[in-house]
C-alpha cells in the first residue's frame, strides 16, 4: 500500500508536527507540512534547520543527509497542497470539535485512497472517523513527545477502521525506525491510561502528608529505578498537558474514581504555575529557590515504590484484561513509550501477583474507596497460582 514514493502531509507545524515530519523524511519520504499559521510555519522551518545543524555537529547525521532531510520537507498554508499525499497525519491542539472539522476538510481535499490519520493521545478515533465518508481509512498513528527521540508509536484502529489499513500503517511506521504497539480505541490507548498512577496516586500520598514531593521522587527514583519522579515528570510534561490528559481520560471513563484528578495539581494549572516553562510547578525553577532535599527512609521508600507500583500494575491488568493489547505490547508500550525501567506485567511476576492482590486489598480495606478494586484478572492469576508470562 505504502512505498518509499508516498508522500506524508503533516496538519499542523508545532512540535508535534514537525518532529512527526522530520522522522518521515529521514527514512526517505517526501513530506508537506500545513498550516494555516504562516509564522508557525516559517518558526517550523527554523527550528528544523537548527536542529539538523545540532545534529551534524554532533556527528549524529552527516552534511548530506541534513539536506536530504531540508529537501524532503515543504511547508505549505494551502490544504490543496495535501491532494498527492497517501497519508496525511493530523497533529493539532486536543480538541474534538477542531479534529472532526480537520476531518472533514481533509476528506474534501485528499484522494478516497488517502489514509487519514490523528496523533491524538486520548481523544476518541471513532468519534474523529464518525465525521468522514469513508471511516474505514481513518486511524490513530500516535507518537510520543519529542517524536525524532522516542521510539514507540501507538496504532489505534477505530471502531469502522479497515484493519489492512491498520496494519499496512503499522508496516509504514516500523519502517520509519519507530517501535509500534497495536491497541483498541479506549481512553488514553495504552500508555496514557496504564500511568495515570504514576501521577494520580503520588499525588494522593502527597496530599495525605505521608511523604514531601522531594521524597516520592526520591523513591520512585532510586528504589524503583524510574528516570524521573512522578512530581519532576508532571512539571516537565507541564500541567496544562498532563492534568488535561488526565482529566479528559478520567471524564471518558465515565467517572471511574480510579482516574479521578488531583485537586492539588488542579490549582498549579488556575495559578498559572505550569512546571519547568513558566518558571514554577510542584518545584520552583526560578534562579535563587531552594531545592526541597528527600527524606530518604527506605522503608517509607519501598512503601511509596509498591504502593504506586501495584496500582501501575492493577492499570496494566486491566488493559490485558479488557482485550485492549496482549501483554508484550503492554509492556513494551511502557517501556519504550514512558522509559519505565521494566515492563509492569513482568514487574508483577517478579513481585508475584499474590503479593500485588494483598498490597492492593489492603488499600481497599483502608480507604474503601473503588479507586483501589483490583482487577479481576489478577484475582483469577493469583486463584490458579499463575503468572502473566
Amino acid at each position: 500500500m505504502f512505498t518509499k514514493d508516498s508522500i506524508i502531509g503533516i496538519v499542523g507545524s508545532g512540535a508535534m508536527g514537525s518532529g512527526i515530519a522530520q522522522v518521515a523524511a529521514t527514512a526517505g519520504h517526501k513530506t508537506m507540512v500545513y498550516d494555516t499559521n504562516a509564522a508557525a510555519l516559517e518558526r517550523a522551518k527554523a527550528n528544523l534547520q537548527s536542529g539538523l545543524h545540532k545534529l551534524v555537529e554532533k556527528q549524529k547525521i552527516s552534511a548530506e543527509k541534513a539536506d536530504s532531510i531540508v529537501r524532503l520537507i515543504s511547508f505549505t498554508g494551502s490544504i490543496e497542497d495535501l491532494k498527492p499525499c497517501k497519508l496525511v497525519i493530523e497533529a493539532i491542539v486536543e480538541n474534538i470539535d477542531v479534529k472532526q472539522s480537520v476531518f472533514r476538510e481533509l476528506e474534501q481535499t485528499v484522494s478516497e485512497h488517502c489514509v487519514l490519520a490523528s496523533n491524538t493521545s486520548s481523544l476518541s478515533i471513532t468519534s474523529i472517523a464518525s465525521v468522514c465518508r469513508q471511516p474505514e481509512r481513518v486511524l490513530g498513528i500516535h507518537f510520543f513527545n519529542p517524536a525524532t527521540l522516542m521510539p514507540l508509536v501507538e496504532i489505534i484502529p477505530g471502531i469502522a477502521t479497515d484493519m489492512v489499513i491498520a496494519n499496512h500503517c503499522q508496516a509504514l511506521i516500523n519502517s520509519f525506525g519507530k517501535i509500534t504497539v497495536m491497541a483498541k480505541d479506549t481512553p488514553g490507548f495504552i500508555v496514557n491510561r496504564v500511568a495515570r498512577p504514576f501521577y494520580s496516586e503520588a499525588l494522593r500520598i502527597y496530599e495525605e502528608q505521608i511523604a514531601d514531593m522531594a521524597t516520592i521522587d526520591w523513591a520512585m527514583r532510586e528504589l524503583g529505578g524510574f528516570k524521573m519522579g512522578p512530581f519532576e515528570l508532571m512539571d516537565l510534561i507541564g500541567h496544562d498537558v498532563n492534568y488535561v490528559v488526565t482529566e479528559t481520560v478520567w471524564k471518558q471513563f465515565y467517572y471511574d474514581p480510579r482516574f479521578k484528578p488531583s485537586l492539588s495539581q488542579k490549582r498549579l494549572l488556575e495559578a498559572g504555575f505550569l512546571g519547568k516553562k513558566s518558571g514554577r510547578g510542584f518545584y520552583d525553577y526560578r534562579d535563587g529557590a531552594d531545592t526541597p532535599k528527600p527524606v530518604k527512609d527506605e522503608q517509607l521508600g519501598k512503601y511509596i515504590l509498591h504502593r504506586i507500583l501495584c496500582m501501575l500494575i492493577n492499570e496494566a491488568c486491566d488493559t490485558l484484561y479488557l482485550g485492549i493489547a496482549s501483554a508484550q505490547d503492554i509492556d513494551l508500550a511502557m517501556t519504550k513509550g514512558v522509559n519505565y525501567p521494566k515492563g509492569l506485567l513482568q514487574w508483577a511476576d517478579e513481585l508475584s501477583p499474590a503479593y500485588v492482590l494483598l498490597t492492593l486489598n489492603g488499600l481497599y480495606q483502608e480507604y474503601e474507596e473503588d479507586r483501589y478494586r483490583a482487577c479481576v484478572k489478577l484475582k483469577q492469576l493469583v486463584k490458579q497460582g499463575k503468572l502473566f508470562y
